[in-house]
């Protein structure tokens, strides 16, 4: 497979890990978030806020986009980021700040 043909779970841990790659993308993107309990942008505002709360700032680079995708915009993810501040922590949450800044201004 090409790697234009390639997920991004594929081109990020394939290689190295091809079992959790495909599990990312059958499982997790495949089977989580397409059910219909919770809409994308929903899904989107939870992973957002999780990866926060746990200072998993790599992961949340593709999440905020992703989270764009769906819907958010980047007013209310700041706003959430802020409001976690107060219960993740500040460290987070300026953590977090920084990742966004980042990713809007691309």
């Amino acid at each position: 497979m090409s790697e234009t043909n390639q997920t991004a779970a594929q081109r990020l841990v394939g290689d190295f890990a091809p079992k959790l790659a495909t599990l990312t993308d059958d499982v997790l993107f495949g089977d989580v978030w397409a059910r219909p309990e919770l809409s994308p942008r929903d899904r989107s505002l939870i992973t957002v806020a999780s990866l926060i709360t746990s200072g998993s700032t790599e992961q949340l680079r593709g999440h905020l986009a992703r989270a764009k995708e769906n819907g958010l915009t980047e007013t209310e993810l700041k706003e959430s980021i802020i409001h976690l501040a107060f219960y993740a922590g500040w460290p987070k949450a300026m953590s977090a700040v920084t990742v966004a800044k980042e990713v809007f201004a691309g």
